[in-house]
């Protein structure tokens, strides 16, 4: 089972700024990959994922998504939902 983690996040946005340093701990802590992608830069993403707005983290488990939180996703939620998938 392979688990990818896509962090989305655009220039300017308040909540992606507390998000960066959370996924930073959460990957440390959990040993994980996070893919951070701006959604401007990367608008194929919007649709493909359904993005409304920004920060959303993405899950995917074998490529396909299992998980979609948007707005900000707080350390300890984060750390529970993964391991629902690791």
């Amino acid at each position: 089972m392979a688990v990818s983690i896509l962090s989305f996040y655009q220039e300017g946005c308040m909540g992606c700024l507390e998000q960066e340093p959370i996924n930073a701990e959460v990957s440390a802590n959990m040993s994980v990959s996070i893919e951070s992608i701006d959604a401007k830069e990367h608008p194929e993403y919007i649709k493909t994922y359904g993005l409304k707005v920004t920060p959303t983290t993405v899950i995917l488990v074998d490529g396909s998504m299992v998980e979609k939180v948007e707005g900000v996703l707080h350390q300890e939620e984060f750390c529970d939902l993964l391991k629902k998938y690791l």
